[in-house]
């Protein structure tokens, strides 16, 4: 049984069927999921959610579509990791890493596509359709293939190839388009007007996007059931990061945390930080950016909920920091040689901005932080190459390998193994 009521426009509050459809009519605002929250409220709780089963699908009342039609790769319940050594390194108490480069294809967009392809199969789409800075076309062409349906995926010309292989392995219709993002965006909401496919980000965008709210449901409950102090979310459409805060304000309203008084706080990169910008400049009003960062999966210079994300970090004291392409590779290194955790770039922006906030004062050492790694570092390992520390080649001897040790480390030339 599923729970959805209406799509609602976010700006005139104006209620329309759910159908495949993204914006109001009359004022253009977006489309939002609206749902039964007293019938969600009797039907869930802390125990039928505890016997679910370890995937997203355990928070089947919250998300906007009939459970039969799930396409089920695994998708969510990811581990939320307490990482002291980080912590001890920035300056903080407890921080918490939301570590989503496990999900099936290695992102967080599983848990968007996971919703999208269900309902997209409900509404009888022929084909799934998006357009991609890399890692939802990944997921799109995974979980079409599982459900035996046709893929086309749209992304820019110049993407990493480990997106581009990663996409292309499942044989969907790969396109690259001449361009950024925002030009492949345009090409795709040009061709969805009369294609019988589901654009996840487009003309099924109201559904697909509350898939990121399962992130909020699985820290609150891996937290034993409350929210955290901060969060740090990385910044592209700005939608992860506002859903981010629609699911810990649903689960208090359902009966399942007290509630939130969680401070909002989104990373960008310099190279494209029409968010951060703005809210440095204190005002809601972002411009659009041409994008020029090597986290081309944040590289979105026109943000659809950019303008939702800066209310989110007023109504909750948070904020927005940016950082530099260099800053971005120290991040995916310290997260990786503190915590074992290889990012891609985004995650280089969520710690690269993490470390800025604390030092500057915004994030408070007391204060449990959350910070959220939304993808595996071999979709970006370009970023890294000729980064990190070389090799020792050697002969297969000891002594030749004890001469390259002592050149680099003299202090360890020669220890016995497991010597202090």
């Amino acid at each position: 049984m599923s729970f959805e009521s209406a799509l609602r426009c976010r700006e005139c509050g104006r209620e329309y069927p759910l159908d495949p459809i993204f914006s109001c009519e009359f004022c253009f605002g977006p489309l939002e999921v609206d749902y039964d929250y007293d019938g969600i409220r009797a039907a869930m709780s802390r125990e039928s959610i505890s016997a679910g089963p370890a995937t997203l699908w355990r928070y089947a009342e919250l998300l906007p579509c009939d459970p039969q039609y799930r396409v089920d790769l695994g998708t969510g319940f990811t581990p939320l990791i307490r990482a002291d050594r980080l912590a001890e390194r920035l300056g903080l108490e407890r921080l918490w890493l939301k570590n989503d480069t496990v999900n099936p294809t290695w992102s967080f967009k599983d848990r968007v596509v996971s919703v999208a392809i269900a309902r997209a199969r409900e509404f009888g789409f022929d084909a799934m359709a998006c357009a991609s800075t890399g890692n939802l076309a990944n997921s799109v062409a995974a979980h079409a293939s599982s459900a035996g349906m046709e893929a086309y995926v749209f992304i820019p010309d110049d993407l990493e190839q480990g997106k581009v292989v990663n996409s292309n392995v499942y044989d969907p219709t790969l396109v690259m388009v001449e361009g950024s993002y925002d030009d492949v965006n345009r090409l795709c909401t040009e061709l969805s007007a009369d294609r019988n496919w589901a654009f996840v980000n487009i003309n099924v965008r109201p559904y697909y996007a509350e898939g990121s709210r399962t992130l909020a449901f699985e820290v609150a409950e891996q937290l034993g059931w409350r929210a955290p102090d901060h969060v740090v979310a990385p910044l592209a459409s700005g939608s992860l990061y506002t859903k981010i805060w629609k699911g810990f304000k649903e689960f208090e309203r359902v009966g399942l945390i007290d509630e939130p008084q969680t401070r909002m706080s989104g990373a960008q990169a310099t190279g494209c930080s029409p968010i951060a910008k703005a809210y440095k400049e204190g005002t809601l009003n972002f411009l659009p950016q041409k994008p020029d960062t090597i986290a081309r999966s944040l590289a979105i210079g026109n943000p659809a909920d950019g303008y939702y994300a800066l209310k989110t970090m007023e109504e909750t004291g948070g904020g927005a920091e940016m950082t530099s392409d260099a800053e971005i590779i120290e991040g995916v290194k310290l997260l990786a040689e503190t915590e074992g955790i290889f990012a891609e770039t985004a995650g280089g922006v969520t710690i690269a901005c993490l470390k800025k906030m604390v030092e500057s004062g915004h994030i408070r050492p007391q204060e449990e932080t959350v910070a959220f790694i939304t993808g595996a570092g071999l979709k970006t390992v370009e970023a890294v190459q000729g980064q990190l520390t070389e090799p020792l080649r050697v002969p297969a001897n000891a002594e030749a390998f004890d001469e390259a040790l002592g050149a680099r480390h003299p202090v360890l030339a020669g220890a016995p193994a497991g010597g202090a």
